[in-house]
């Protein structure tokens, strides 16, 4: 499914619609250039999971984690060169620990997500450098 945001603020209330639907073990993979609004969409999901506290983007300590009714782990793998890596920092246990897992630069450890993976895609309208189209796969957010 395909939604317009116009604004950071509208990229967060589709990512809260999205986290309010998600179950336990849900993982979610984003695709999408720097500054696209991969951690606004995450705010907004953490909002959703029912997780309190400041959403930051884990780009220099890996993994970030927000405790909530359904925990939320926020994964950037830009810094990291291989599925391998991700194994290294204990990714097996993360998928066994009842929460949600969300993870940037999902393209660099693609051959270690799980097959039921939902893929959320964040890009520029082509009309406006302000928009962005978000794709989801394999879950309806509204």
């Amino acid at each position: 499914m395909e939604y317009l945001s116009h604004s950071e603020a509208e990229t967060e209330s589709i990512g809260e619609a999205l986290g309010k639907r998600l179950h336990p073990g849900t993982v979610l993979a984003y695709r999408g250039d720097l500054g696209m609004g991969k951690t606004a969409f995450t705010r907004g999901l953490a909002r959703g999971l029912g997780c309190t506290g400041r959403v930051t983007s884990p780009t220099f300590t890996i993994v970030n984690e927000y405790e909530g009714q359904i925990p939320l782990f926020h994964f950037d793998m830009y810094r990291l060169p291989d599925s391998d890596a991700l194994f290294d920092i204990g990714w097996e246990d993360y998928l066994g620990r009842d929460g949600v897992c969300a993870v940037e630069w999902s393209e660099r450890v693609g051959d270690a997500l799980p097959e039921d993976t939902v893929w959320v895609s964040i890009a520029r309208h082509p009309e406006s450098d302000d928009w962005r189209i978000i794709t989801v796969e394999g879950v309806n957010v509204f």
